[in-house]
């Protein structure tokens, strides 16, 4: 997978996310992730009281989003219109939650963006990362989001190594990416729109668009459906 298709428009539509301005803002998902929180405090100052309560300094939540009661969740984080945050999840903060989205039943969130219609819905966790339009992770699928030496992440893109200055970098996942049951998504992985990752994958580096992940050094390219 090329530089060029790790840009935030080629892996997302820009359209689907309530946090637009700060994408537009750079030219890589991984430059947005120290950003995050700031960008929630900016949005919620101007966010409509009409249609979202705010709980405490810096939390939002929209009035016909579905919050279990056993939530637990520190600020700053955005709900968005229709998102559904089931039981026992726990949001650490730096958090958005797109329109539609649905975080399951005990996932873990911690600095990240969800776009619109992205589910989480199984025992997931997922931080320092970023999920594109209607990305879907499967039961028990993760990122890991810190090296096991503790090094800075690299991005391994095929012209060329990127270094994030980063300890913490998980995953971005364009637009419609499926992530199979029991996956884990290593530091720094990036996969491009449409792709699907089998299930119980160990993905390492970064995975072209429109393809299929089947395990390491073993991707086709997706077919396309009539």
């Amino acid at each position: 997978m090329r530089l060029e298709e790790m840009k935030n428009t080629a892996l997302f539509d820009l359209d689907q996310t309530i946090a637009a301005r700060l994408f537009n803002m750079y030219t890589y998902p991984w430059e947005v992730l120290s950003h995050i929180g700031k960008c929630i405090t900016s949005i919620g100052k101007h966010l409509p009281e009409e249609e979202y309560a705010k709980l405490g300094e810096n939390v939002w939540i929209h009035k016909s989003a579905r919050m279990a009661r056993s939530v637990l969740m520190t600020g700053p984080a955005i709900i968005c219109a229709g998102a559904e945050v089931r039981h026992s999840a726990f949001l650490r903060g730096n958090t958005i939650v797109g329109e539609g989205a649905v975080v399951g039943n005990s996932c873990e969130l911690k600095n990240v963006i969800l776009f619109n219609r992205v589910q989480v819905p199984h025992y997931n966790y997922v931080g320092d990362s970023i999920l594109g339009y209607r990305a879907h992770m499967g039961a028990g699928a993760v990122t890991s989001n810190v090296k096991s030496d503790k090094t800075l992440v690299k991005i391994h893109a095929a012209d060329g190594d990127v270094e994030t200055g980063l300890k913490k970098v998980g995953a971005m996942l364009g637009d419609g990416v499926e992530v199979g049951c029991g996956s884990v998504l290593n530091p720094g992985t990036v996969i491009g729109r449409s792709s699907n990752i089998y299930p119980l994958s160990s993905v390492r580096g970064c995975v072209a668009p429109n393809s299929i992940y089947k395990k390491q050094g073993e991707v086709v390219e997706r077919e396309e459906r009539e």
